[in-house]
């Protein structure tokens, strides 16, 4: 924990260009004035280089805000800025720009990776209630045909009762969406090593193993973090376990799949898949998963998105309020647990 501050921290924002317009309305403006020292228009991109005005922000601040695009925090840039004891990150991972520096400096972390967790999951569940429905395929089908149809016939096997979603990945999205899928007449498997067989159950999930979850869900939907230990998770032989019609979601990193193995199974309409990541971020102009009937693929937007980014802004300033009185913060990050972890 901090020591108590005895006057208003401090505070630089620190992040990539155009961020800070979207993360604060005037309301969220003033409320961050309010709190802070800080000049709310004055935006460091480049701290390894700063412009005089960031330098001296830099030399007196006390807290960082920062969100997507920050800077790299080196030990070199925390050289200038000796009065820095926190970070607060308005956004996810800290992984990008928090340094192993840090953490030996005592710097504190925030990050308000749970308030951006929520959109992700709301759009995973969507997915996940669309693709027992198959609403893509028969959307499609529909415009092809214009016509009268059977649809109880064609889609005989479509359908939300009693499927079996698997959930790859007790991270905070993977949590969030074991919890919103509790209304519904789902059974829900769940693979994480660092979970026990309880602590599923009492998220409303059964524990099991990648394989036995893949060859069991007719959803199977990815939140686990990007390692090196998760790189390809889902190969050619897990993907091939999966049920004929079932589908594929990835809303965690593109790296977890293997997209090679993934357009084999894709191509023939064996599986489906609904991607909002992919590898590389953007894929090629000539790539099938812009056109496949069977793949919904988004633009990396299951995250906060317009208003949903202020969720995340209100967050970061509870937590720099907390600061501003000397109390710990609500959503810490630490190191030890970076390791496994987004």
């Amino acid at each position: 924990m901090h020591q108590r501050t005895e006057k208003r921290p401090a505070v630089l924002l620190a992040m990539g260009p155009g961020i800070a317009d979207h993360l604060f309305t005037d309301p969220l403006r003033a409320r961050l004035v309010a709190l802070a020292d800080t000049d709310p228009h004055l935006v460091a991109h480049d701290l390894a280089a700063p412009t005089p005005r960031v330098a001296s922000a830099l030399a007196t601040a006390d807290v960082l805000l920062t969100c997507w695009g920050a800077p790299v925090l080196t030990a070199e840039v925390l050289d200038s800025a000796p009065r820095l004891r926190a970070v607060v990150h308005a956004a996810g991972s800290v992984k990008h720009h928090i340094t192993d520096a840090c953490w030996e400096r005592g710097i504190t972390v925030a990050s308000t990776a749970s308030a951006n967790a929520l959109p992700v999951a709301e759009y995973t569940l969507a997915a996940i209630l669309f693709a027992g429905k198959r609403v893509l395929p028969s959307a499609q089908r529909y415009g092809r045909l214009r016509a009268a149809h059977d649809w109880r016939e064609e889609l005989a096997g479509a359908g939300n009762f009693r499927s079996t979603v698997g959930i790859v990945g007790a991270s905070r999205i993977g949590r969030r969406v074991t919890e919103l899928l509790r209304p519904f007449d789902l059974d829900v498997l769940l693979y994480d090593p660092y979970v026990s067989a309880a602590e599923a159950e009492a998220l409303g999930a059964v524990k099991t193993e990648l394989d036995d979850l893949c060859a069991g869900s007719s959803v199977v939907s990815v939140h686990a973090p990007e390692l090196e230990s998760t790189r390809h998770m889902i190969d050619a032989r897990r993907l091939a376990l999966m049920p004929d019609g079932a589908t594929l979601i990835n809303t965690s990193r593109g790296s977890l799949v293997d997209e090679d193995a993934l357009l084999c199974e894709l191509l023939p309409g064996r599986l489906h898949a609904v991607l909002d990541v992919t590898e590389p971020e953007i894929p090629p102009a000539d790539s099938p998963l812009y056109t496949l009937p069977n793949v919904l693929l988004t633009p990396h937007v299951a995250g906060s998105l317009g208003n949903e980014l202020h969720r995340m802004t209100e967050q970061a300033l509870d937590e720099l309020e907390r600061y501003g009185k000397g109390l710990p913060f609500e959503e810490p990050v630490h190191a030890r647990t970076l390791g496994h972890s987004a």
